[in-house]
């Protein structure tokens, strides 16, 4: 008989996430599919929220797919990032798989095919006019924003608006400046600025302490490869066996003995006060989360959708306790 419990969506260092109460040979034939399927999801959503809480108003879009180790990385990636708080992803295949909403602009090799860059603006513009999102920096940023302007004083009359300019590379804050000048001084103060290139979330941080006028962020390779801490300690436990308490004493790795319930309790304004650790049979208050999802290799309720466990995990992440809310003080 299989059964399955799992936690609530935020976790805590040496903590169950998930109990199997199984005979020892299916515990053994499921066991490295659950981890792998706990560890990568959890990874990279954890990395999602470090930037959430680093830009907590800005616009976040995963552009992750091509340094993902994988297309079905890629794909779960874009699922997990945007459960823990991005608003979409640049990875098609995520919308009618999980409902992920879609961002994208163009390609630098887009710019370049055409030879002369307000004709690639333009043409771009007239084939996407609900979603119009120019990248400007392939030749001079400057002058490519003056182009935006020019662009958008000629597609007036045609009702087609440019939503915003991508910058990719250089220094981004200094670029957004003065772009934004540049903008707002041709009369298009409601054209946002949308950044790329290689940022981690210490920088995002920073660009927004700075107080640069940046809109939104293109994450790629930091977030899909989690490329500071490229994985979670994850593994799996033998508890109990036989009815009897089994338990390791390997240096560094010793386990406490017993099938484990995890409670949780709050402060007064509501925030994860801290987690009890406890065997399943003790009286704890607060609330348990190891609870029941599947037995008999069948789910007891239904699969939740991707987005009512991106809505319990914005709860959530704002009950994080106060020390955990500031992406460099976790660097």
């Amino acid at each position: 008989m299989l059964k399955l419990y799992r936690k609530a969506a935020f976790s805590f260092p040496i903590e169950p996430i998930l109990r199997v109460d199984r005979a020892a040979a299916q515990g053994q034939l499921v066991e490295p599919i659950v981890i792998n399927a706990l560890h990568f999801q959890s990874l990279i959503a954890t990395k999602a929220a470090r930037f959430r809480i680093a830009a907590p108003e800005a616009l976040l879009v995963d552009f992750g797919l091509r340094r993902a180790h994988g297309t079905d990385a890629g794909l779960l990636a874009a699922r997990a990032v945007w459960i823990a708080g991005f608003d979409g992803t640049a990875t098609v295949m995520a919308e009618p798989a999980f409902g992920v909403p879609i961002y994208g602009t163009m390609a630098h090799s887009y710019i370049q095919a055409f030879g002369d860059e307000y004709a690639a603006f333009e043409h771009f513009a007239r084939v996407h006019p609900g979603n119009t999102v120019l990248l400007i920096d392939t030749y001079d940023t400057a002058a490519a924003a003056g182009k935006v302007v020019d662009l958008a004083h000629a597609l007036e009359a045609e009702d087609i608006n440019i939503n915003a300019v991508r910058i990719d590379s250089g220094d981004l804050g200094a670029a957004a400046v003065e772009v934004r000048r540049i903008l707002d001084q041709g009369g298009y103060e409601a054209i946002s600025i949308f950044v790329s290139g290689g940022l981690d979330e210490f920088e995002v941080e920073r660009l927004i302490r700075d107080g640069a006028p940046i809109d939104g962020y293109g994450i790629g390779t930091q977030l899909d490869c989690s490329a500071d801490r490229p994985y979670l300690d994850c593994a799996y436990k033998l508890q109990e066996y036989a009815g009897q308490a089994r338990r390791k004493r390997s240096e560094g790795k010793a386990t406490w003995p017993g099938r484990k319930q995890l409670v949780r309790e709050y402060d007064e304004s509501g925030r994860f006060s801290h987690d009890t650790l406890a065997l399943i049979d003790e009286k704890c208050s607060g609330d348990s989360l190891l609870q029941p999802v599947m037995k008999h290799g069948k789910r007891l309720r239904q699969a939740e959708n991707a987005a009512t466990i991106r809505e319990r995990a914005a709860a959530q992440l704002g009950c994080l306790p106060d020390n955990t809310q500031n992406a460099e003080r976790k660097r």
